[in-house]
């Protein structure tokens, strides 16, 4: 293999094979380095999971790569991610934001290149709206 040459195996991407050794991350991470990244935004309220993570969230678990899906192959990176906007707020503003800081936050945290960040505009967050205009939603 060569240098900083990537591939997937399993749940773990293999990044680099240097003389010294190789670094691994687990898709986990990268999801939740991404999951973070993408609350950070703001007009983003929470991250949307599926039955399955909302259950667990339920449970009292704490899922920081909720709506996060990582996709690897072997010179790329894909992540999509689904949020919970805040109503008011601009949503292809959000949705920008979003996509340009997860790539910041994954690429200088990791070396990986992201080549596509898809945001999923999953539910529209309501509380910040007064109570007449829930009324007329």
């Amino acid at each position: 293999m060569l240098a900083n040459e990537m591939m997937t195996t399993g749940e773990t991407t293999l990044v680099r094979h240097e003389s010294y050794g190789t670094v691994r991350y687990a898709n986990e991470v990268l999801a939740t380095i991404a999951g973070l990244a993408a609350e950070d935004v703001p007009g983003v309220s929470a991250m949307s999971g599926n039955f399955i993570e909302g259950m667990g969230e339920l449970l009292g678990m704490k899922r920081l790569n909720k709506g996060i899906s990582v996709a690897v192959s072997e010179q790329e990176v894909t992540i999509d991610a689904a949020i919970v906007a805040e109503y008011g707020r601009s949503i292809p503003v959000v949705a920008q934001s979003v996509r340009a800081n997860i790539i910041q936050s994954l690429e200088s945290m990791t070396g990986l290149k992201v080549t596509a960040v898809n945001v999923r505009i999953q539910k529209l967050d309501l509380s910040t709206v007064g109570n007449e205009a829930i009324a007329y939603a």
